[in-house]
């Protein structure tokens, strides 16, 4: 089996890896988060939001980013036509759908709650008011980039084979 090969198998496993965590927060965890007493959702939310770093999630997550830049410029590049154009879109959906719109929405609603005091007034206020359907609505969007990017490698891959 070729590299390629192995590396696009490889794409496919992790986007849809990382799209499964989305789908369960956009699910069912912001929702139960949210039918918590108190501050109790708040303060699981900054934890969660602390723990996120570690590596398995982070490798996955900053991984994808480099190689779907690699992805997106050889299928452009190389392989060309229908499938490097699968391979372009894959690529080019995950970095703007998944890694942009992490960076850019999700990541700063998490750095506001991060300087909250989770049992004031303004906190709730933010946190039913804007985190909540905002952040779910963008986190929504990062799995279907997720899943867009692994149908698509995944429809690129038996012509490569």
């Amino acid at each position: 089996m070729s590299p390629l090969l192995l590396l696009l198998q490889g794409a496919v496993l992790a986007y849809a890896l990382v799209a499964g965590v989305f789908l369960s927060f956009s699910d069912f965890i912001m929702r139960s988060l949210s039918r918590t007493s108190g501050s109790a959702g708040v303060e699981a939310m900054q934890t969660i939001n602390r723990e996120v770093f570690r590596w398995v999630f982070m490798a996955l997550f900053l991984g994808l980013a480099v190689a779907s830049i690699g992805l997106a410029a050889y299928g452009g590049i190389v392989v060309r036509g229908g499938v490097g154009m699968l391979m372009m879109l894959a690529g080019s959906i995950y970095l703007f759908g998944c890694f942009g719109v992490t960076i850019f929405f999700n990541v700063p609603m998490n750095e506001t709650l991060a300087r909250m005091i989770a049992a004031e007034h303004a906190t709730s206020a933010y946190w039913t008011g804007t985190y909540l359907p905002r952040w779910t609505f963008w986190n929504t969007l990062r799995t279907v980039a997720c899943v867009l990017s692994a149908i698509l490698l995944l429809m690129a891959l038996p012509a490569l084979a």
